[in-house]
């Protein structure tokens, strides 16, 4: 793009060319005037993301300029677009003054917008963060060390941590990075929706990522900051500090603290965990219904992403889970007063919740200067309520100390309250440059500035009936439009009429415009003033801002404590408009819920069958049977979700529970494949089933269903029956196991800490009911065909399994110890080669049996009915009859 020689191109492209070196790979939106330009291989690439006009315009080194632009007053719009693509955008601006410019104006690169550092209201989502995230890797072999920083620049949250690189893929999904920072030498990443950025390895050297570190902080060493057991985090967080602040183009003052999340801190949700538990996407991608959809009440876009993350982190630790059950427990139980009331306390304080604005973003923006002054005006709003919120608190849950220390984050100075009261329109306009944003009042010069900018109507009123009785002109008239600024018009046919020091404007068809001395001057006067009023009141805003950033400390806190209130809010709404109550939290391993109910399935039908489940360190493993449609999912599905809502300090949808100490869930469900990747259905449940077999411990939950059914029979018979051994023996994790394989179910029979329960269902003369029922001991049968049936499967294709079935189970191929839940894989020409592989699962006398079973099956197979005599038909069936 760019020429050898920059001399051969024009002085405004030869300025381009230098900023777009600088910019890099990012598009370069150009200032121009009204519009941002795009240039060169920009404008072709805008073009084709934007759908823009693509022009070429002018000349430089000899040949046209290809350009595509946006209006100013739209950007954001654009900006949009192209991060929602992955894209990011350089915005370069005039800083230089048009009128003194001796050449191009003077222009910079002020701000750089990616996908993971967005601070602009119109360019975030309101209910999820925006995070960016850095990686960096130390070490090799059983050294290997992967450090991980992410920061939402929204709010000032910096944290880092610091797994083995097993556990980086599940730590990147929890904090579901917008964007993410590795060094140029890194392998490159798979293909996925998260934007990928790229810098030198030496940011993330030790000597470099330090200093930003100390110098920001303002602190000497790792270990003021904190990092000093992390260092490999420690060089991510220092990368990753000077690539966002580079963006801003400015010190991130609001950044002000850093954190370490420590390993075993949260419950771990490995990435396949949290798509198949649907808390805040379903697996089809969509935004609902998901847990998320169903508990969001939040009167607040702040309280509605607090809530989110909390459902991605639940809490090991049991105290600060009962700090929030507390809260909510303190919000549905309100110290009484005298009378009655208009409405319930908590939907008053919903009420006053939702007059409080996104104050967490406002206040990052006011550290960053690019707050606007109608978020200025809701801010001063909120600060004006505020006192009789906390008012309504301190009355209403006198009895609750969790809330209490809630309540007294909620204070701000009075002092700033009352300076936005001063300042602040009531009603601003959107920008400054518009004018209007700061009150009459606030400041004596721009009061008067603006008077003469704006009374001139008792002037041309005057000035107009002088001119008409000195000129005898009855219809002349004095006028103002924003080209020609103020003139005296008169029609055509009066125009002889005019003084001799009238001096012509405009000439119109029907009339003359002029100017004379006495208006020209009030003109200037008038228009100077505008121009020094919109000057004065833009530095009164600057000016204002720097006084109101010193009360954004306590602003940012008391935003962070109201989406708290917000957040506890709408879960304590939720529990008591459905009836959940609190579980019982403890520090050993163990959960135990009583009439537990599916928290999402439950609002979506009219009645939702509750069931028991019992895991502690006698009985370990549920065994879980019945039909295909029976409820095995959602009911394990349901047992995940309650023990994640108590570890998030949620009531939860049961009649009783106790939660013990879980330190991650696993789940296995349902079937998919990766086509891109190379891996089949079959491979996929491996895959999955191998990670939980490395990962899970006694403390962990896990949910396998139908797992084994990818392959043959027997060889799926065989995994399930081992993987199943494995879980229950060797990793002793607390396990919910739906299979169809009926030999599954001899395993309580060797192990005691494994129990059979099963999904109960009925035939009825109109077909199968399922009860959605967990009953004791294994199911009786499958009710595969009945389900096909209902499926609407023809029936003449029912007819002929219902025979298959019969004749099967005849030759005993489908026997209870083989499949009579239906596995759905026919014995096949493998068989004889599988049941070699189930010596883990069948004792020798069963595997005698089997292999009986299939020899007599391959002997029929081979008779030929037709050539066989009366007498050569009744010797074999003796010889069979012998043999069974």
């Amino acid at each position: 793009m760019t020429s050898p020689n920059l001399s051969n191109h024009t002085p405004m492209m030869q300025q381009y060319l230098r900023l777009k070196a600088e910019a890099g790979n990012y598009l370069l939106l150009y200032r121009m005037g009204d519009f941002y330009e795009l240039f060169y291989e920009d404008a072709e690439r805008g073009a084709r993301l934007l759908n823009l006009t693509l022009a070429k315009r002018g000349m430089s080194n000899g040949a046209p300029v290809p350009m595509a632009g946006v209006p100013f007053h739209s950007v954001e719009g654009y900006l949009a677009r192209l991060v929602a693509m992955g894209e990011s955008v350089a915005i370069c601006e005039q800083v230089g003054d048009p009128a003194t410019s001796k050449g191009p104006v003077e222009r910079k690169i002020v701000r750089i917008v990616t996908p993971g550092t967005l601070t602009d209201d119109a360019l975030l989502p309101s209910k999820a963060d925006r995070m960016i995230a850095a990686v960096w890797v130390q070490g090799k072999g059983r050294n290997e060390r992967c450090g991980l920083a992410w920061m939402n620049l929204a709010n000032g949250e910096f944290r880092v941590t610091e797994c083995t690189p097993d556990m980086m893929e599940t730590e990147i999904h929890r904090i579901d990075p917008a964007e993410l920072v590795y060094p140029e030498s890194a392998p490159s990443t798979e293909a996925t929706q998260t934007a990928v950025s790229r810098i030198p390895d030496w940011h993330f050297e030790a000597d470099g990522a330090l200093h930003v570190l100390e110098t920001h902080f303002q602190v000497d060493g790792l270990q003021s900051l904190g990092l000093a057991d992390v260092p490999v985090a420690a060089c991510a967080a220092g990368a990753l500090l000077r690539y966002v602040s580079r963006t801003q183009s400015q010190a991130l003052e609001h950044i002000h603290s850093i954190k370490v999340d420590h390993g075993g801190e949260y419950v771990v949700l490995d990435p396949v965990s949290r798509r198949n538990l649907e808390l805040t996407d379903t697996i089809n991608g969509d935004d609902g219904p998901t847990l998320f959809s169903v508990l969001d009440h939040c009167a607040t876009p702040m309280g509605s992403r607090l809530l989110r993350r909390w459902l991605h982190q639940p809490l090991r630790n049991t105290q600060a889970a009962l700090e929030r059950q507390h809260v909510i427990a303190s919000l549905l139980s309100p110290t009484p007063i005298g009378g009655l009331e208009a409405e319930e306390p908590l939907d008053t304080l919903r009420n006053s919740l939702k007059r409080m604005p996104d104050l967490e973003r406002i206040s990052t923006r006011l550290w960053l200067r690019s707050v606007r002054p109608r978020e200025l005006a809701s801010l001063r709003d909120c600060l004006q309520q505020m006192p009789d919120f906390m008012r309504f608190l301190a009355e209403r849950y006198a009895d609750g100390p969790a809330l209490q220390a809630l309540q007294a984050q909620l204070a701000v100075d009075p002092a700033a309250t009352q300076l936005l009261t001063r300042a602040i329109a009531e009603e601003p306009a959107l920008q400054i440059r518009d004018g209007g944003v700061l009150a009459d009042g606030y400041d004596t010069e721009l009061d008067e500035l603006r008077r003469l900018a704006t009374d001139s109507g008792e002037f041309l009123m005057e000035l107009e009936a002088r001119e008409r009785e000195r000129s005898g002109i009855p219809n002349l008239r004095v006028e103002y439009n924003r080209v020609h600024g103020f003139f005296i018009e008169v029609s055509r046919g009066q125009a002889d009429k005019v003084p001799d020091d009238y001096r012509r404007r405009q000439t119109l068809k029907n009339s003359e415009r002029y100017i004379t001395p006495e208006l020209k001057e009030w003109e200037d006067k008038v228009l100077s003033a505008k121009e020094r009023s919109l000057a004065r009141e833009k530095w009164l805003f600057e000016q204002l801002l720097e006084t109101l950033i010193g009360y954004a400390p306590a602003l940012s806190v008391c935003a962070a404590a109201l989406a708290q209130i917000d957040a506890l809010a709408a879960l304590a709404l939720h529990a008591r408009d459905n009836d959940w109550t609190a579980p019982e939290l403890t520090d050993t391993p163990e959960i135990l819920i009583e009439a537990g109910r599916h928290p999402v399935v439950e609002r979506s039908i009219e009645r939702f069958t509750p069931n028991d489940c019992t895991l502690n360190n006698t009985q370990r493993m549920l065994l879980i049977t019945g039909p295909n449609m029976g409820g095995k999912s959602t009911y394990m599905r349901q047992i995940a979700l309650i023990v994640l809502l108590a570890r998030m300090g949620s009531f939860v949808p049961a009649a009783s529970a106790r939660i013990g100490d879980i330190d991650r869930i696993f789940t296995r469900i349902g079937a998919g494949d990766d086509l891109a990747g190379g891996r089949s259905t079959f491979m996929m449940e491996m895959t999955e089933a191998a990670g939980i077999l490395h990962a899970s411990t006694s403390h962990s939950l896990v949910l396998m269903d139908e797992i084994g059914r990818g392959t043959s029979t027997y060889d799926g018979l065989a995994l399930a029956w081992a993987i199943a051994h494995r879980l229950l023996n060797h990793n002793q994790a607390f396990t919910l196991f739906a299979t169809h394989y009926f030999e599954l179910t001899r395993l309580p029979s060797e192990a005691p800490t494994a129990v059979n329960v099963h999904l109960a269902a009925a035939e009825s003369a109109s077909g199968i009911v399922f009860l959605h029922e967990v009953r004791p001991g294994p199911a009786s049968r499958s009710y595969g065909i009945q389900v096909a049936q209902r499926a609407g499967i023809p029936a003449a294709v029912i007819r002929h399994a219902s025979r298959e079935l019969s004749r099967l189970e005849a030759l005993g191929v489908a026997t209870p110890q083989l499949d009579l839940f239906g596995a759905g894989n026919a014995v096949d020409e493998q068989a004889a080669a599988g049941v070699t592989q189930t010596a883990t699962a069948l004792s020798d006398s069963e595997r005698a049996e089997i292999e009986s079973a299939l020899t007599l099956r391959d002997k029929l197979r081979d008779i030929d009915p037709n050539s066989l005599s009366p007498r050569d038909a009744l010797d074999l069936l003796y010889a069979l009859h012998e043999e069974l």
